[in-house]
């Protein structure tokens, strides 16, 4: 089946890893052959700790590496945040920015995140811009009221349709177990789509990946990756171990 976008599974290790933990890097790049490398891109987004340690790793398997936030500004007095820039130069092509963890723990609002965003940009990372509801916000019907006002918060207006990713993550799925259904997920992705083109310029939204999010796994990986407007997932405890994570990759053989 031919996609109008090529596909991107990546993972999200949050606040998880050791040195010992790039054994499984090193396992998904053995794992990551060339049939699957034809079929989509994979990226890891390992805790700022590992970045360095695994991009000779990553580099010579063709997988990305992303960071999981960074700051708005190049440098200055910081204390303890990582540019976009000090990123770019370990090796990362992909940062998350706007994750329900950072918005909730971290207070980080839409005007935030977009800054983050174009931070990336300036930097020449690829920003994957996270939205998504909470179980009360959708048991209330306001889903696509709440993931519309963070898109149209969130994006920077200065992305190319091809060098951002947004990433739908329902709040109530992560970590969870739970998955709203394909018709729900179908639903929402074109829903961003649109909200994309309204954001972006007309047509704009049909060169972003947008990725699912939320207990995704190897048993609702296929299910989940063919819906329509899914190009890829962006993977949470999955990730963390090789084996689940080339599962859900090879979907897409």
């Amino acid at each position: 089946m031919t996609r109008p976008r090529r596909p991107l599974v990546a993972g999200n290790w949050k606040m998880n890893g050791l040195r010992a933990s790039l054994g499984e890097i090193e396992a998904i790049a053995q794992g990551y052959d060339e049939e699957l490398r034809e079929r989509v891109d994979l990226a890891i987004c390992a805790p700022a700790t590992l970045l360095a340690l695994a991009a000779s790793i990553a580099a010579g398997a063709q997988i990305a590496l992303g960071g999981q936030d960074c700051h708005s500004a190049a440098y200055g007095a910081h204390t303890g945040d990582l540019s976009a820039e000090m990123l770019k130069d370990v090796g990362a092509a992909y940062v998350i920015v706007g994750h329900s963890e950072r918005r909730a723990d971290h207070a980080e609002a839409d005007a935030l995140v977009r800054a983050k965003g174009s931070a990336a940009l300036r930097a020449g990372l690829t920003p994957i811009v996270c939205v998504g509801e909470t179980r009360t916000e959708r048991e209330q019907g306001l889903a696509l009221e709440v993931v519309g006002a963070q898109i149209a918060g969130s994006i920077p207006r200065d992305a190319e349709p091809q060098n951002l990713v947004v990433a739908y993550e329902p709040v109530w799925a992560i970590g969870t177990g739970l998955t709203p259904t394909t018709e729900d997920v179908t639903k929402m992705h074109g829903f961003v789509r649109e909200r994309l083109d309204a954001t972006l310029g007309a047509g704009a939204g049909f060169g972003v990946r947008i990725l699912y999010g939320g207990s995704v796994k190897p048993s609702n990986a296929d299910e989940l990756m063919h819906a329509a407007n899914v190009d890829g997932a962006l993977v949470g405890g999955a990730s963390l171990h090789a084996t689940d994570f080339l599962a859900i990759a090879d979907v897409y053989r």
